[in-house]
């Protein structure tokens, strides 16, 4: 199955994984609570961006990455998530997918924002 759709930044057409990914990470920054009309939307990450980026922490992550991308995308199965912090204070999520449609797995890497 194709899917499509159009990118955020620039208008111009996304397809496949690519709108997969912007999905994802629409879903993972974007507060639950914040969308008016949809307020269950979203996942908790971004209430734990500016805790200690602890074993505790990046377990929390995994945790309200993995909730919120089996409620809101049911395109792909997660079966893995691992959470980094960069040099930069930037949160990277590392994830092995399978798209719904298909056996194969694939990976997905997501620079989140600053830690």
């Amino acid at each position: 199955m194709s899917w499509l759709g159009i990118a955020t930044t620039d208008g111009t057409r996304l397809d496949g994984l690519d709108h997969i990914a912007q999905s994802v990470r629409d879903i993972l920054t974007t507060a639950v609570g914040s969308r008016l009309m949809r307020r269950s939307y979203g996942s908790n990450i971004p209430d734990l961006i500016d805790q200690p980026m602890n074993g505790t922490t990046l377990l929390r992550l995994s945790a309200a990455a993995v909730v919120a991308l089996r409620r809101w995308e049911p395109r792909i199965r997660l079966t893995r998530v691992r959470f980094t912090v960069g040099g930069a204070g930037v949160l990277t999520v590392d994830m092995d997918i399978a798209l719904a449609d298909q056996s194969a797995a694939q990976s997905l890497t997501l620079a989140l924002g600053a830690a």
